[in-house]
């Protein structure tokens, strides 16, 4: 018994085995496509098989699954690599008698052709069927990793666009009605193709789970694993699927030559747009599978396969002549019918293998390729004894198809009914993933997560953060979070910055933020800080309390803000003894600015002493007005008229009177009149209007704030008591008066008080 066991490749080592991994796909898939598949319904056609000739052709595909346990016997003895590889060159070896079945013919022995060709096809899916053991194991450790989805997408889009070139290039051999030695060179070209993809195998690694499986036996592990109801409905629904898009597939040749009368080429022709669904639906996969998860993903290529069968029960038969109808329309069909069920059986391959652990990858991939073998080779063959019954009830093929393909359109809907309840395996939900498929945002944001993933320029890295940042997405998270912890500081500040810019935040981001602001001072831990304001994050309030006394001074800054923002009234008083104390200019400016984030009257006194201290710089002067215009209540509305003011302060008696006419204005207007239906307060607005204009003329030009403090002290007492007290106060104080910008404010928070009272 074979007990080796490959150890886990380094990024160098997984990085050579993909890239040969990938060659092998490419040269096996052009083998692929010239021995199996439309090729082999074509050739058969040709040999006049009926209906029920080409479901057993179609299923014998699927019969390869069933000799997968002789594959797993085999891995006792020899590594799953030499089993994949000889079997590989066996199966290839095994179809050169198909290239002699056109000479048979030739000779006049046509009751020999078809017998040798089924022969050939069952023995080389056989061959195939036991080398497929390695399939899943030598899968599951090349894509090892978060890239897992991605990159087994990718060996569909290869496999997909090699098919498909393949295929244009046999239906340009092939034309309409080509002479029957043209499959003869065809068949060869596969089979040497065949042989060298087998060669490429001798350089990848053995995969780990090779030589048998601990934890029991095959039986023992299958009765565990179907005692879980995730894994039966899985099955269950897989072997539908299977099923569906076998039938639906496999007679799409058959439907364009019997019901269309369409000539070899052009069926061929028709096979490559099947190859380019194919190949677009890999590349939608891969684009999408690692951001939104592979249950959503599922359900839409079903729900495209679903939508991609409907047109066949519909198209019309008056349009069967019509080469301008038919031709797009076959088109389509192949395009749109390999798009939705290839990519359903692409994306099921993936989602088993993130279903299943990988010390039973290698039983449950037999059973796994079980049930896709008995779904496909039963749906073909039943499909196939089914037309032909159809026909011999007297319907043309046109009506035959519609019947059976209608058949499958309730199957599908079946199944989509049955995908809502499978485990989503960190999946999005399907409506979110939906969202995020039809979201520019979404869509550009995984973009740039692609391209970041791929550089390792310094320059182009920072850009791509910076991008993620103006177009913020929660698919990056998990990203961001990977490049916050970048041993590059401009790295991890621009990770940060983008994090700071998601709408929410996971509990993981929310963990690593407050970890960045404890590791990381005097570099990125104020960024971290400030996120954790901005989102709100309410665990981080005691260690945002240490931190406002970090010797890193931004740091602690952002730490105030942060206690502002999260409301962390009990540590209020110690922020205003803080910004009176310390020399720090910025903690002094991001000190008031919390002040006017919280919002309290009681912090005004601590602000008008800034004010109060010996020629204050203009910069704190401008953060303290503006935190005690958003304490006041009118920040937004004031900052315009401070801006202005700031641009020409010759102009503070100009602005002043401007704002006391504008409230008297707004006071006598008849429509604001009438909502005041107290007369009492109708008189006493009308006295405080024609009293405010000589309090700003004396406060704003001659610096005498009496009758302003007597106009606020008359106002009666409600909500804003406070606020009134300290500024009828403040407005008499020379070191206050002194300050346009506080004579301004004083002035337009009165005007506020009479175009909105609060009465």
């Amino acid at each position: 018994m074979n007990n080796y066991m490959a150890e886990a490749l380094s990024p160098y080592r997984l990085g050579k085995a993909r890239e040969l991994y990938n060659l092998f796909n490419v040269v096996n898939s052009f083998s692929w496509t010239l021995l199996t598949g439309n090729i082999i319904t074509l050739f058969a056609l040709r040999l006049k098989a009926n209906s029920t000739t080409i479901g057993a052709l179609s299923a014998l595909i699927y019969v390869a699954f069933f000799f997968l346990p002789l594959g797993k016997l085999l891995a006792k003895w020899f590594s799953i690599i030499q089993i994949y590889r000889v079997t590989w060159i066996l199966r290839s070896l095994i179809m050169i008698p198909l290239v002699f079945v056109p000479l048979v013919v030739s000779v006049g022995r046509q009751d020999l052709a078809m017998p040798m060709t089924l022969l050939g096809v069952l023995a080389f899916h056989m061959f195939r069927g036991i080398g497929m053991i390695g399939n899943n194991p030598v899968l599951s450790t090349l894509a090892a990793g978060p890239g897992r989805g991605s990159y087994m997408t990718q060996i569909q889009v290869i496999n997909s666009a090699v098919g498909m070139f393949a295929g244009f290039a046999i239906a340009m051999l092939l034309g309409r009605s080509p002479p029957l030695f043209f499959y003869s060179i065809i068949f060869a070209a596969g089979i040497v193709s065949g042989i060298f993809s087998a060669v490429l195998l001798k350089g990848i690694p053995e995969p780990e789970t090779s030589g048998g499986e601990g934890g029991g036996g095959f039986f023992s592990m299958l009765r565990s694993s179907w005692g879980q109801a995730s894994f039966r409905r899985f099955i269950g629904i897989f072997f539908l699927v299977a099923l569906i898009s076998a039938v639906a597939r496999a007679f799409l040749a058959v439907y364009s030559r019997e019901a269309f009368s369409q000539g070899d080429g052009m069926v061929s022709l028709y096979s490559v747009f099947g190859g380019l669904g194919a190949l677009m639906a890999g590349l939608a996969i891969k684009f999408l599978v690692d951001r939104i998860g592979v249950k959503p993903i599922y359900l839409v290529c079903v729900i495209i396969g679903l939508l991609g069968i409907l047109p066949v029960i519909f198209f019309p038969s008056g349009s069967v002549e019509n080469l301008t109808t038919v031709v797009p329309f076959l088109s389509f069909l192949h395009f749109i019918v390999n798009f939705g069920f290839l990519g359903s059986e692409g994306i099921a391959q993936t989602y088993f293998l993130a279903l299943v652990p990988v010390e039973s990858m290698l039983n449950m991939g037999i059973v796994y390729f079980f049930v896709f073998g008995l779904a496909g080779a039963g749906g073909s063959f039943l499909a196939g004894i089914f037309l032909d019954f159809c026909t011999s009830l007297g319907f043309s093929s046109f009506v035959s198809f519609k019947i059976l393909y209608g058949l499958l359109v309730l199957m599908t809907l079946g199944v989509l009914i049955l995908q809502r309840k499978l485990v989503s395996l960190g999946s999005l939900p399907f409506k979110g993933a939906m969202e995020v498929m039809f979201s520019i945002r979404d869509l550009r944001a995984i973009t740039l997560l692609d391209r970041l993933d791929k550089t390792s320029d310094r320059e182009e890295e920072e850009a791509l953060l910076e991008a993620l940042r103006e177009a913020p997405s929660e698919l990056a998270a998990r990203e961001l979070l990977d490049r916050a912890r970048s041993p590059r500081l401009a790295t991890r500040s621009e990770a940060l910055r983008a994090l700071d810019a998601l709408e929410t935040l996971n509990e993981e981001v929310e963990r690593a933020l407050i970890e960045d602001t404890i590791s990381h001072p005097y570099t990125t831990a104020y960024i971290s800080a400030r996120a954790l304001g901005n989102h709100r994050i309410y665990a981080a309030i005691p260690i945002l309390r240490e931190l406002s006394v970090s010797g890193d001074y931004m740091l602690a800054a952002e730490a105030l803000i942060a206690l502002a923002k999260l409301k962390d009234e009990a540590f209020r008083p110690e922020i205003e003894a803080l910004i009176l104390s310390t020399a720090n200019p910025r903690l002094k400016i991001r000190g008031a600015e919390a002040l006017g984030i919280y919002g309290s009257p009681h912090s005004l006194p601590t602000l008008t002493d800034l004010l109060r201290a010996a020629d204050p710089p203009p910069y704190l002067k401008d953060t303290v007005i503006l935190s005690m215009a958003a304490i006041l209540g009118v920040q937004d509305q004031f900052y315009p008229l401070l801006v202005r003011f700031l641009g020409d302060e010759s102009q503070i008696t100009t602005l002043c009177m401007d704002e006391a006419e504008s409230a008297f204005e707004y006071q006598a207007a008849p429509r604001n009149r009438k909502r005041r239906r107290d007369r009492a307060t109708r008189l006493f607005l009308d006295k405080q209007a024609q009293a405010l204009s000589p309090a700003v003329a004396a406060f704003a030009g001659e610096r005498q704030g009496g009758l302003l403090s007597r106009w606020l002290l008359e106002w009666p007492d409600g909500s804003d008591t406070i606020a009134r007290l300290v500024m009828a106060e403040a407005v008499l104080e020379d070191p206050l008066t002194v300050h346009g910008r506080f004579r301004l404010l004083a002035v337009y928070w009165a005007a506020q008080k009479l175009r909105s009272p609060a009465l």
